[in-house]
């Protein structure tokens, strides 16, 4: 540290003898920022140090507020400012030597257990006496609110049909009597336990080799050998698991085996809204026998007789009341990391379910899926090991307060850190990496993910839409009484002519047009409406397996996907077309080589041919393009040669929707094209087949009123 620094901090406050140098908060803050930025030199700061460098920054404010305020001369009070300037000088230092810290400034209170405690005792050291602590209600108990409660007629209907739900109480395992543990707190030494016990060795649990890998998978699929093992120890009686497998391996499908391997209906899955579609796809895809229902909104259009329940975190909470009771016999939280503020409402009601999960079943299936359960420090493992039933909020439960007894050790003895961290770790975590199961996984892969459009702008598209397939059946009818045919009389043949001539008609205008509503401006507005939920999902991914390459056609788009990144403190490059030759190489090379930038947000039109943006793995398509030529250019801007892990790219797309549509046909182009790349004489469809195409199906449905 440069010699100003530490004068400026050591140096008397007054000649008066009111209060010594060594005296009071100050020169407490002055040692603490000191082994900050020391540690800070040495290299990146742990977890624990990144605690400490926030809870300085928050008393640093609060000392000069109080300065402020309080009753003492100029002179003294420009000298305690002073100090105090001293230590935010070496904040601001350290910040700027590593950037991630900033955010840490930003917050006016302690966000975690462990930064309430250390303020505590940081403010005892300098002896100030602080008030008695306020403990929160306990999460799993807190009350939800009754006023916004509903329960769905098929919920009712269910209950009357099997009345008899009760808990089977006689189930319930004893728990143990602390022996050697009994007067110790252990949550803090457990948590650090993950900082200080790892010695090189991964967070996961040991799996069995499956004896047969492909006997859980449904007809036509094929399951990994990570997934395999995993399902083998669910076969072998494991029930509760932390899932934090990179994305892109397939956490979704094995949870859901998983279920089926383990018995555990009905099921509730507690996911994102921006992948709640999807996850209705994938129970009909890796478990055929079973039935998924998703609420929506007051869960009007619920099946309460469904194996697998789907709700997401926004509308968790209008439907506590009948969730409780229901009898589920296995819970999935996909992104766990969602709850990991425990006074959060969101947190509190995912632990109220469990808690009612674990009161009714002695062993139900718990499941928390994320592929970044950590965030700001390993105190984010506490709302997801209090979801398993691992811990209360006061510290270990029956099994893994017996695991940590049998190590024969407390926290006082050399070896318990890694020994308590191998305990948590086999209570069911399990972390995969792409890389460490390359071997099992395609080159690339495409996801799609479909969401619900639920705001205005959605319930508007879909008003649209309506309207769009209203003005081409009006047409169809005129068409067919200008011929002098009946609806009901005309062929196949001529009824699919028609449909055609129309639906040209429609694109002509369309192209010709600059206002009005029509198939151009519906997709635009589609992609405005998915902007924020695909780049919420991307900011998922940067956090969990790193860099991550955004496409969108509209610069609209871009700009939000921007907004939502910057929110979530990922920083950013950008490519555009307005761009020139030298600004563009700068922005990727920042991407390529900057280990801070965690997202390229880019132009399908201008990025998506003759770039290298092989620094990440994952992509995602917010908006779709009208040929599939101009899709897999985009991914191949990752997925190129000198790539050495598996690419999957996202596409996000709106259910119910000509979004849909326009998705199935590019695929069906992408498999003509590619047979004819194989010997076949099919000619690859320009971007126009797609959307005349699309307007045909949007009529067909129509006629045939099949559409939602």
């Amino acid at each position: 540290m440069a010699r100003s620094s530490q004068a400026q901090l050591t140096r008397p406050r007054s000649k008066s003898g009111k209060q010594a140098d060594n005296e009071g908060l100050i020169p407490v803050l002055a040692r603490a920022v000191r082994e900050i930025e020391g540690a800070a030199q040495r290299g990146a700061l742990s977890p624990a140090n990144r605690t400490k460098f926030q809870v300085i920054a928050l008393l640093v404010r609060e000392e000069r507020q109080r300065a402020k305020a309080a009753v003492m001369s100029d002179g003294d009070r420009a000298e305690t400012l002073k100090r105090l300037d001293g230590v935010a000088t070496i904040l601001a230092k350290t910040a700027a030597r590593d950037t991630s810290l900033i955010a840490l400034l930003e917050t006016d209170k302690p966000g975690s257990d462990a930064a309430r405690s250390l303020r505590r005792r940081m403010l005892e050291d300098a002896g100030v006496e602080t008030p008695p602590e306020v403990v929160a209600p306990e999460p799993a108990k807190q009350a939800v609110a009754s006023e916004r409660q509903v329960v769905p007629g098929s919920v009712k209907a269910r209950i009357m049909a099997n009345p008899f739900l009760a808990p089977d109480f006689s189930l319930a395992a004893p728990q143990p009597t602390a022996r050697r543990l009994a007067n110790w707190e252990l949550l803090g030494p457990l948590f650090k336990s993950f900082e200080y016990g790892a010695a090189g060795s991964a967070a996961s649990m040991p799996l069995p080799e499956p004896l047969d890998r492909d006997r859980l998978a449904p007809s036509g699929t094929e399951l990994m050998q990570h997934q395999a093992r995993f399902l083998e120890s669910v076969r072998r009686g494991h029930r509760t698991f932390l899932l934090a497998d990179e994305p892109g391996l397939g956490k979704t499908a094995q949870s859901l085996i998983a279920a089926s391997a383990a018995n555990a209906y009905p099921l509730v899955a507690v996911v994102p809204n921006v992948v709640k579609m999807n996850w209705a796809r994938e129970v009909e895809k890796w478990t055929p026998g079973r039935r998924a229902t998703v609420i929506h909104g007051d869960g009007d259009d619920l099946d309460a007789f469904a194996d697998v329940v789907v709700v997401n975190y926004e509308v968790l909470d209008r439907h506590m009341s009948w969730l409780k009771t229901l009898g589920f016999k296995g819970m999935v939280v996909d992104e766990a990391h969602f709850i990991k503020n425990l006074t959060s409402q969101r947190s509190r009601n995912v632990l109220a379910l469990a808690a009612s999960l674990r009161e009714r079943n002695r062993n139900p299936l718990m499941i928390a899926l994320t592929g970044t359960p950590l965030i700001n420090s390993v105190e984010d493992f506490k709302a997801i090991w209090q979801f398993l039933g691992w811990i209360d909020d006061k510290g270990p439960r029956a099994e893994l307060l017996g695991r940590l007894e049998e190590t024969g050790l407390t926290p006082a003895d050399f070896g318990f850190f890694p020994e308590a961290r191998q305990a948590v770790v086999d209570m069911g975590m399990v972390r995969r990496r792409k890389i460490d199961v390359a071997a099992d996984l395609p080159a690339k892969r495409v996801v799609d993910l479909p969401v619900e459009l639920d705001d205005d702008l959605g319930r508007s598209i879909r008003q649209a839409e309506k309207e769009l397939a209203a003005r081409l059946s009006s047409r169809y009818r005129a068409i067919l009484q200008n011929r002098g045919v009946t609806a009901s009389k005309v062929s196949p043949e001529e009824r699919r002519e028609v449909i055609r001539l129309v639906a040209q008609a429609e694109l002509d205008e369309s192209k010709a047009s600059k206002t009005g509503e029509n198939v151009f401006t519906m997709v635009r507005r589609i992609g405005q409406a998915k902007a924020a939920l695909a780049a919420d999902y991307a900011t998922q991914l940067a956090r969990s397996v790193g860099k991550v390459v955004f496409f969108a056609k509209h610069i609209d788009v871009m700009d939000q996907a921007e907004a939502v990144f910057a929110r979530r403190d990922i920083k950013t490059i950008s490519i555009r077309g307005d761009q020139t030759a030298l600004q563009r190489q700068a922005q990727i090379d920042a991407f390529d080589k900057d280990p801070e930038v965690g997202a390229a947000i880019c132009s399908l039109t201008a990025a998506g041919v003759g770039l290298n943006l092989q620094a990440a793995s994952d992509v995602v398509l917010a908006e779709l393009s009208w040929t599939a030529a101009e899709q897999q250019q985009a991914i191949d801007r990752v997925h190129r040669i000198g790539q050495d892990v598996p690419v999957t790219a996202w596409r996000i797309i709106a259910a119910h929707t000509i979004d849909a549509k326009i998705a199935e046909l590019i695929d069906s182009k992408a498999g003509l094209a590619a047979r004819a790349l194989d010997g076949e004489e099919i000619e690859e469809s320009a971007e126009s087949s797609v959307q005349l195409q699309a307007l045909m199906s949007l009529l067909d449905d129509a006629l045939s009123g099949s559409r939602r």
